[in-house]
């Protein structure tokens, strides 16, 4: 890997390979946000250690299949402070995504958090959510409670899902997990819907906060998902993370496909809350 100097604007193109979970997979593809955390692995190649992602977008062109994703990385702008990388992912020799990520260095700065986190009960307190893992394969790589009365596929007024969410790998939250969880709810249309179909992604963008500066943060985060306009087939999500201290980690916003429910998915039920469990 060729290095450029400080705040040179020399382009140096590279190839990544990043790997996708079969664990992982959705509706007719890889997880959204599973196949866009894998891109923060780009950081080595694309700006070296010492610079955080501070922003990523993804552009999904088609669905991302569970195997090895081929990345060509071009850095079109490398600063003192900030980095710039944008990548075109392939499978098959066909493009999958395309996007871009910024990477940038910490520094005082003045604070402010227009995000405070929901107030609602503890995870502790709050009953797992039973997803089908044949209705989406990756639902048994997390652990979901919700922390408010909304369900999935409960027929709700709002288009909004707050929970508690951890990885049953017990992984901590470091960058590429919590680019995961800005997405690993059900879109928020299904607190509306009694009936499921598929929404899948067709842009999200995540941005980060320093809260990960100094390293991971333990297992739990406080997730929420709301629609904010839908429409024409298409819908605009926004989602944020908060780490279990209440610490903003991540805001995210993504643009959404409307598709026809399937046949097979007419009639699945809601989702439903077991009794509680002690941890």
């Amino acid at each position: 890997m060729r290095a450029s100097p400080p705040g040179s604007a020399h382009a140096t193109d590279e190839e990544a390979l990043a790997r996708i979970d079969p664990l992982w997979r959705s509706w007719a593809g890889a997880h959204g946000g599973h196949v866009a955390a894998a891109l923060t692995a780009m950081r080595e190649r694309a700006v070296g250690e010492g610079r955080p992602v501070r922003a990523l977008t993804a552009h999904f062109l088609a669905p991302v299949d569970t195997g090895p994703l081929h990345l060509s990385l071009a850095r079109p702008s490398v600063g003192r402070r900030a980095a710039t990388c944008t990548f075109t992912g392939h499978q098959d020799g066909a493009a999958v995504l395309v996007g871009s990520a910024v990477f940038g260095r910490g520094r005082r700065g003045p604070r402010y958090d227009g995000r405070s986190s929901p107030r609602v009960a503890g995870p502790a307190d709050c009953r797992p959510l039973e997803l089908s893992a044949g209705f989406v394969a990756f639902a048994r790589q997390v652990e979901i409670r919700p922390a408010t009365e909304a369900l999935p596929l409960a027929g709700g007024e709002r288009a909004e899902l707050v929970a508690w969410v951890r990885f049953t790998d017990r992984r901590a939250l470091d960058e590429a997990a919590v680019v995961t969880l800005t997405d690993v709810l059900p879109p928020a249309l299904f607190a509306r819907w009694r009936t499921p179909r598929p929404v899948p992604t067709a842009e999200l963008t995540i941005h980060f906060t320093d809260a990960l500066d100094a390293g991971a943060r333990a297992d739990w985060a406080l997730v929420r998902i709301r629609t904010e306009q839908a429409g024409g087939g298409w819908a605009v999500d926004d989602s944020a993370v908060w780490s279990a201290d209440g610490r903003l980690l991540a805001l995210a916003r993504q643009a959404r496909v409307v598709q026809d429910a399937p046949a097979e998915h007419a009639s699945v039920p809601a989702a439903t809350t077991p009794p509680q469990e002690t941890l």
